[in-house]
């Protein structure tokens, strides 16, 4: 995703968010409409608008920074799982979520890489059964 001079940083972050982080994203800021809505526009005008529209590093790139330092936090599960759920969307594998995760036990410990193999798992197997629903449904 790049940047178009010609976009607010608004309009930018809308579309960014969407292709990355899709329900989740929106979860997030439909969350925060009645208590912090300047806050929720922030989220999508600085790290959706301006800094994912960046050249330099795809999304899959970004996404797995992301999901190597909210891992490596320790204490970020929710914002950890939208990102998960965000990897998955702009072609990461599951396999390679994991590895990510596991990477982090070397810089971050093995307790923080351990709740990241939580929220993985429980990220996969939510997935794993909104995609059975699909096909059941297609069927």
């Amino acid at each position: 995703m790049t940047q178009n001079k010609q976009d607010s940083r608004f309009e930018r972050g809308k579309r960014a968010l969407a292709e990355i982080d899709g329900a989740g994203g929106e979860k997030v800021i439909a969350a925060l409409a009645d208590i912090a809505p300047d806050f929720a526009r922030y989220i999508i005008e600085f790290p959706f608008g301006d800094i994912y529209c960046r050249e330099g590093l795809g999304l899959r790139e970004r996404e797995i920074a992301t999901i190597a330092a909210l891992t490596a936090l320790g204490n970020a599960s929710p914002q950890l799982k939208v990102h998960i759920e965000a990897g998955l969307n702009v072609g990461l594998t599951r396999d390679e979520i994991t590895e990510v995760i596991i990477q982090m036990a070397v810089y971050a410990g093995f307790p923080a890489a351990l709740n990241g193999l939580f929220a993985a798992k429980e990220v996969f197997a939510h997935r794993s059964e909104v995609e059975a629903v699909g096909q059941e449904r297609a069927a």
